[in-house]
């Protein structure tokens, strides 16, 4: 019986579940690396912070899928102008594609550590392990080995407990950030720090793929249009879209905040207070912590990158594919959808390229952040109006409870650009 439900929940994540996991790339690792490392326990509350913001506007992005049918970028395009539209889309794959680089790069450094050998053709041969999955593997097998791939964020829960973590202090210092900072800290670069654990962790290119993913699921089930006006069904599957999404952000942000402790309590500890990449943090994890982390570390770079980043290729693929009217979703074969499929071949070999070329990682993540800051308060703004649209939502517009926190959420985040354009 216990083994049916467990059965029956896990048969009922998916879209919400992928898309938390996918926002802990190698990328957002070293973000939080950094946070650890850097400022101890004092950027904690900005994980807490982001939860219920996550939550909200991740539900909205999902809910305008699977009532409209049809992907973000579509839904945009119904609202904006078409050059608006063009300029916002063409900024999520640029932003995309360095990402993509950055994680490629990170994987290959991760595999280098572990085992030795060239890290260029440990780039290729990631780079062309991510195109050939997703354009030969079906959508089912697709998204089954994306879920199994979000296990491999628990080698951070493991990490966690092969260190020893003072619990009490970590609780002190998180709630009270300014009474245990070093002195030589400056206030510019712990403000940097903020926007930048904001920015990786409510990140565009999750809202383009969660509402997509919602869109493919609607496809597999040919009798979703027909019931979409029955209450009861409706009720289900907004509930089915909570509970995904709910567990999704919350393993997310448990994941980071694993991320976080396991380096405040080992590298700031020993004095290691610049973290640039996720492997780096791992290197350093090395003489701090024993093999046995810096394993996990690693291995975790490496299982997130492999999941993250036909996240991000994909996410762009789907944005314009809708955008100029092509048929996408990773439910048709590469034949039936050339355009959507060259997207994804074209951002992950140029984001493939980039590494080769040895991009510099903390460009790379700077450069993503600010083109990221830069849509995603319009892309929310835009969300939020569409998701209390009646003429594009019909009876299944958002509550006044989920308005509170969408618009809280891009609040936050147009704070946060704000002070990154300032800083």
């Amino acid at each position: 019986m216990a083994n049916t439900k467990m059965t029956g929940f896990a048969q009922r994540l998916g879209p919400g579940l992928i898309t938390g996991a996918a926002d802990d790339d190698p990328s957002g690792i070293a973000t939080y690396s950094q946070a650890g490392s850097q400022f101890r326990f004092g950027l904690v509350w900005t994980l807490l912070l982001t939860t219920p913001l996550m939550i909200g506007i991740q539900m909205l992005s999902a809910r305008i899928g699977w009532v409209t049918e049809q992907g973000l970028a579509a839904n945009i395009a119904k609202v904006c102008p078409r050059w608006v539209t063009l300029v916002l889309i063409g900024l999520l794959v640029v932003a995309n594609t360095i990402n993509i680089a950055a994680d490629i790069g990170a994987m290959a450094d991760a595999v280098r550590l572990l085992a030795g050998g060239s890290q260029a053709l440990y780039i290729v041969g990631f780079g062309a392990l991510c195109v050939l999955g997703q354009v030969y593997f079906s959508y089912e097998r697709t998204v089954r080995v994306l879920k199994w791939l979000t296990l491999a964020l628990f080698s951070y829960v493991a990490v966690i407990l092969s260190v020893q973590v003072p619990w009490r202090e970590a609780m002190r210092e998180s709630v009270q950030p300014w009474a245990f900072m070093p002195p030589d800290v400056k206030v510019g670069d712990y403000a940097s720090m903020v926007v930048a654990v904001l920015g990786t962790t409510i990140s565009p290119y999750l809202f383009f793929w969660q509402a997509s993913q919602e869109v493919e699921e609607n496809h597999r089930r040919p009798e979703a249009a027909a019931l979409r006006g029955n209450p009861a069904y409706a009720a289900e599957h907004l509930s089915r879209i909570k509970e995904d999404t709910h567990v999704g952000m919350l393993f997310s942000n448990l994941v980071a905040l694993c991320i976080v402790v396991a380096t405040a309590v080992t590298l700031n500890h020993a004095g290691v207070a610049s973290i640039q990449t996720s492997a780096q943090a791992a290197q350093a994890l090395r003489p701090v912590a024993g093999e046995f982390a810096f394993a996990l570390f690693a291995l975790g770079i490496i299982g997130t990158g492999l999941l993250a980043v036909p996240v991000l290729a994909g996410s762009a693929a789907y944005a314009v594919s809708e955008v100029f009217g092509w048929k996408a979703g990773l439910s048709h074969g590469f034949h039936e959808a050339r355009g959507f499929y060259i997207i994804i071949v074209a951002a992950t070999a140029i984001g493939t390229l980039m590494s080769v070329f040895e991009l510099d990682p903390m460009k790379a993540l700077v450069w993503s952040a600010i083109v990221n800051g830069v849509i995603s308060v319009p892309i929310m703004v835009v969300m939020m109006w569409i998701g209390q649209s009646p003429r594009i939502m019909g009876e299944l517009t958002i509550s006044r409870r989920h308005r509170f926190f969408g618009w809280a959420a891009t609040g936050v985040m147009a704070v946060a650009v704000a002070v990154m354009l300032v800083t």
